[in-house]
């Protein structure tokens, strides 16, 4: 049987911090959570927090590589504990995310920070300085403006997607784009939380702003409108391969167990060497199965739950 989720992930992956366009970086490690930075006249903001603080302070020593400007802003693409739990690292003057997100925080913030930290050991090193859940401070519903001296820095919310409350982070002097997990690139999109019937409308409306370069959530930064167009077809071909196949699945009475392993065994040729896919799967086909069945709201993951769900289709695969 296959080890649970991430937990046989130990091996430390390398750090690329590099500047994108002017005063724009991306923060990328082979496939662990990204992180964006902008370097404003008097201020820096952060993009994605990190899982822990000692894992923000990595960040925080990139920052101070090329500037000594306090960090004013840190910006929440998601709820998710793997992005957020770092927040207290950085001292900011306001935490900012969706008013969907802040709900995302009260319905389930615990309990997903409890189920990530057993999926993602590594991720969650020294969890325990964590100092308890991230709260926004200022939240908004569709649209927020944040001027970095002269430059506007648009906080979008284009649709629901990998959760209801995703943001991107948009910069139209530059034309570039923090799209968080929204968009993968050579990475298995994780759609356990997802709306999945809604998300490739979302990345219709992330293309219609005409990024030239994107940070995506996970996988090396798109720097090239090629690149940006691959990054957002491939986390649209998969979405749809997912959706379309366990739809079918459905369609035609099979259970879950059955549908995971038609999923996967139509999957696996053409994603399985992406990041973290048989981590992602089992948790993406049980929230794509709900959804084909008539479950809008995905269900709240538990660490008990996540366990359960992970050793009854692993099992009845390695059975097959």
């Amino acid at each position: 049987m296959a080890n649970f989720a991430s937990t046989a992930d130990l091996e430390e992956k390398k750090i690329t911090f590099e500047e994108i366009a002017e005063n724009v970086y991306a923060y990328t490690a082979e496939g662990d959570p990204n992180s964006g930075v902008i370097v404003g006249e008097d201020g820096v903001l952060v993009m994605d927090a990190q899982a822990t603080p000692i894992q923000a302070q990595k960040l925080i020593d990139c920052i101070r590589g090329v500037t000594d400007k306090p960090i004013k802003y840190v910006v929440l693409s998601h709820y998710h504990a793997v992005r957020v739990m770092g927040a207290s690292a950085y001292g900011a003057d306001a935490i900012i995310a969706s008013s969907l997100t802040y709900d995302n925080v009260v319905e389930r913030g615990q309990q997903d920070f409890d189920s990530e930290v057993g999926r993602f050991p590594r991720l969650f090193e020294q969890v325990e300085t964590v100092p308890g859940l991230t709260w926004p401070t200022i939240t908004f519903e569709k649209k927020m403006s944040l001027w970095m001296g002269k430059r506007e820095v648009q906080l979008l919310h284009l649709g629901r997607s990998h959760t209801k409350g995703d943001i991107v982070a948009w910069i139209p002097d530059c034309k570039v784009c923090f799209a968080g997990d929204m968009v993968e690139y050579g990475a298995t999109p994780y759609t356990g939380d997802a709306y999945l019937s809604d998300w490739p409308t979302t990345l219709d409306n992330l293309m219609a702003l005409g990024a030239e370069k994107m940070i995506p959530g996970r996988g090396a930064a798109l720097k090239t409108p090629e690149e940006v167009k691959a990054g957002v077809g491939g986390t649209r071909d998969f979405l749809s391969d997912l959706f379309g196949t366990v739809k079918k699945c459905v369609a035609d009475g099979k259970d879950l167990t059955a549908t995971y392993k038609e999923t996967m065994d139509i999957m696996r040729p053409k994603y399985g060497h992406w990041v973290i896919f048989d981590h992602c799967m089992p948790f993406d086909v049980t929230r794509a199965y709900q959804e084909a069945g008539g479950q809008e709201h995905p269900q709240i993951w538990t660490a008990d739950r996540d366990r359960e769900m992970w050793l009854a289709l692993e099992r009845d695969q390695s059975a097959a």
